[in-house]
């Protein structure tokens, strides 16, 4: 079961006043069965940029489906939970990857495998425990509060503790220039 994420989020009202429009937990999370603590929260989604700042609508309702990308000119915002590398059922994985989209991301041939390589620039913040930024050549221990910005690399992350590994990612869209 994924840690709830409490997501609060601002609007206006009709005369321009500042509001809550969201305060709750955010309703998209994803959890793989098989592998004990592998899940994902999308907290927000911005289907293009500049993003849309008075549209109202739920961007990341439940139904909506977990994607390994951000939608094409846009942005995601989602908290991954990374159980310990030897909890990870790899037959549950495969069935992940494939319900993901872009199968062509992922390197199953790589030293790890959660190796993948995607067409974003990514924040990535750790929030608790501990997780190992693996690349083709090299790989960092990083603590909460380390951020990692990931620019379209081949990479993977390793959770060689014992406990869960949470870590907020913002996927931006981009492209190699």
């Amino acid at each position: 079961m994924a840690k709830p994420v409490r997501r609060i989020v601002t609007g206006h009202r009709a005369d321009g006043r500042s509001v809550i429009v969201f305060d709750g937990a955010a309703p998209n999370v994803h959890v793989v069965p098989g592998t004990p603590g592998l899940a994902g929260t999308v907290v927000w989604v911005a289907d293009k940029t500049p993003a849309d700042i008075v549209q109202q609508e739920e961007t990341a309702p439940g139904d909506r489906k977990l994607a390994i990308e951000p939608p094409a000119g846009g942005n995601v915002l989602r908290i991954a939970e990374f159980p310990p590398d030897n909890l990870y059922s790899r037959d549950e994985l495969e069935k992940f990857r494939a319900g993901i989209g872009s199968p062509e991301a992922f390197d199953t041939k790589a030293r790890h495998f959660f190796f993948h390589k995607t067409h974003t620039l990514d924040y990535a913040i750790v929030l608790e425990g501990e997780i190992w930024a693996l690349l083709d050549e090299g790989e960092t221990l990083m603590r909460p509060g380390d951020i990692l910005i990931q620019r379209g690399t081949n990479h993977a992350w390793s959770n060689r503790s014992d406990r869960i590994s949470r870590v907020a990612f913002v996927l931006i869209d981009a492209e190699h220039q």
